[in-house]
């Protein structure tokens, strides 16, 4: 399509920190650091996990498949933002744009059936948790994860075709630190009905429905709960559900007051306050919250650091202390000489 004397935006411009113009560097040693620290908390998590038998689990299973799903929600957003924020040209290819709006609103759309999921597990064990193992096997919780990561796929895919198949050929400043969806829509030269409605019902899709999915689990759980005699009893099954309550709470507070407002109350400073809780704050807490509030998982990290510190000392073992037959080695050579 050729546009008459109109200029085809080639690339956006980020204006998301531009009003914090002295106070950059500092920002950049912030997140830098906020970011670094998540990746280490979530390998940590991960390597235990992964190493330590006893969470072998649908729960950790689970965990470890949020842990991965938020390290890679900062991969796509975090980086770019730290290199912008020491540079003079915090620009992004149209290409690069739809990518990395594909790819976050992928993950974000994930995350949330993924809450679901997870939700859906805690009813198994508390309801039901003679047949548990049977029922929630591996290859249940594989298709859970697989079916969350499809209707990601497909809201993503669907989300980025209706927005960058619009007009934009007038201003490229994009008063945000990243692709999201409503500064772009604010660009764009044409806007379609359709294309908002649609936009805003799968929003509606990846939002509302695992919070309704999540909402009959614990109206489940919560009945259940109250059947149990001893009030120690209801403590400790609350308790199990208390992490997964909050990160649930953070991450739908987070989502519904960008994603399912009306377009008129839009404020770009409101959102990039906002963007910068769910994209640094938010991963780095939700696996915390997790594995901070669980003896078991503290247990299992401290035995997989005592098994690692061990695999560290042994070859200085080793070295320091040889072998029988290394030992008549040098015994016989100090002796011939």
């Amino acid at each position: 399509m050729e546009w008459v004397n109109e200029t085809v935006v080639r690339e956006f411009v980020f204006l998301g920190f531009s009003s914090l113009a002295r106070l950059q560097q500092l920002l950049f040693v912030i997140f830098l650091l906020l970011y670094l620290f998540t990746l280490g908390t979530n390998a940590i998590i991960n390597s235990t996990i992964v190493l330590d038998r006893a969470l072998h689990t649908p729960m950790y299973f689970f965990l470890a498949i949020l842990s991965c799903s938020e390290t890679c929600y900062t991969f796509v957003i975090v980086p770019k933002m730290l290199v912008d924020l020491l540079s003079q040209k915090k620009t992004v290819s149209f290409l690069g744009c739809a990518i990395q709006m594909f790819s976050f609103l992928f993950l974000g759309c994930s995350h949330s059936f993924l809450l679901a999921a997870m939700g859906y597990d805690r009813y198994m064990a508390i309801c039901n948790p003679l047949r548990y193992s049977l029922l929630m096997g591996h290859g249940v919780c594989m298709e859970l994860v697989a079916a969350a990561c499809a209707c990601g796929f497909t809201v993503s895919l669907v989300t980025t075709s209706l927005v960058f198949h619009l007009p934009f050929h007038s201003s490229n400043h994009l008063h945000h630190f990243f692709c999201d969806i409503s500064p772009v829509l604010k660009l764009a030269s044409q806007h379609s009905g359709f294309s908002q409605l649609v936009i805003f019902m799968l929003g509606v899709f990846a939002l509302v429905i695992p919070l309704l999915l999540i909402l009959v689990s614990y109206i489940r759980i919560i009945s259940a709960t109250l059947k149990i005699p001893s009030s120690i009893g209801r403590y400790k099954t609350f308790s199990i559900c208390a992490s997964h309550l909050i990160v649930v709470t953070v991450h739908y507070g987070c989502a519904s007051f960008i994603y399912l407002r009306p377009k008129t109350i839009y404020t770009s400073s409101q959102d990039t306050l906002i963007s910068v809780s769910y994209t640094i704050l938010t991963p780095l807490l939700n696996p915390m919250i997790y594995s901070l509030r669980n003896k078991e998982f503290k247990s299992a990290l401290q035995r997989s650091a005592k098994h690692c510190i061990l695999l560290i000392k042994e070859p200085f073992f080793k070295l320091l202390m040889p072998s029988t037959c290394q030992a008549k080695c040098v015994f016989y050579t100090f002796f011939f000489i």
